[in-house]
C-alpha cells in the first residue's frame, strides 16, 4: 500500500502491535545513497522514538518494525551523509488504527446437559439441537404416517 508517494507498506491498515515492512524509494535512494536509516516514533509528541538501519533492495530501502500504541507514526529517513528526507520539515505522518478487542471467554452451563459451552458458541449448540430433534422426528414418523400406521389423536368433546 501506498500511503505517500515513495513510501510504501506491506499492510493495507498500520495496525496497533503488529509488524509492518516499509519500503522507501525517495529523495536518498534516487540519489544513490548507499545507507540509510528509518527514524520513527509513536503520537504527537514522537514517543519511542527509534531507529532502524534498512536494507538496500531492488525495490528500495526496506525495513521492517514493531508498530506500537500511539495514535499516529511517524517517519523522516537519514542517509550516511546525515542528509534528511522529512517531507520538507513536515515528516511522514500516518494514521494508526487500533487492535479489536478479542471478547471476554465466558463459559455456559447448558440446563439439559450440564455441559459448560462458549457463550458464542450458546446459539450454534442449540440450534444443533433442534435440528436433530427435527430429524428424529422425521426418521421416526414419515415412515408410519407413509405404512398409514400413523395414528392421530382426535378430541372428542
Amino acid at each position: 500500500m501506498e500511503l505517500v508517494k515513495n513510501i510504501f507498506f506491506n499492510t493495507d491498515k498500520i495496525i496497533e502491535g503488529s509488524k509492518i515492512k516499509i519500503s522507501y524509494v525517495g529523495y536518498l535512494f534516487q540519489n544513490d545513497s548507499k545507507e540509510v536509516f528509518l527514524h520513527y516514533g509513536f503520537g504527537l509528541n514522537w514517543d519511542n522514538v527509534s531507529e532502524a538501519k534498512m536494507e538496500k533492495t531492488e525495490l528500495g530501502f526496506q525495513c521492517e518494525i514493531d508498530v506500537l500504541d500511539g495514535e499516529s507514526l511517524n517517519l523522516c529517513f537519514r542517509n550516511e551523509s546525515g542528509v534528511w528526507d522529512n517531507c520538507f520539515g513536515q515528516n511522514f505522518i500516518f494514521p494508526i488504527e487500533k487492535k479489536e478487542v478479542e471478547e471476554e471467554v465466558s463459559l455456559v452451563v447448558v440446563p439439559e446437559t450440564g455441559i459448560e459451552i462458549h457463550k458464542g458458541l450458546r446459539k450454534t449448540y442449540m440450534w444443533s439441537k433442534k435440528l436433530k430433534i427435527a430429524v428424529y422426528k422425521i426418521i421416526k414418523y414419515i415412515p408410519k404416517i407413509i405404512s398409514g400406521n400413523y395414528k392421530r389423536k382426535i378430541d372428542e368433546n
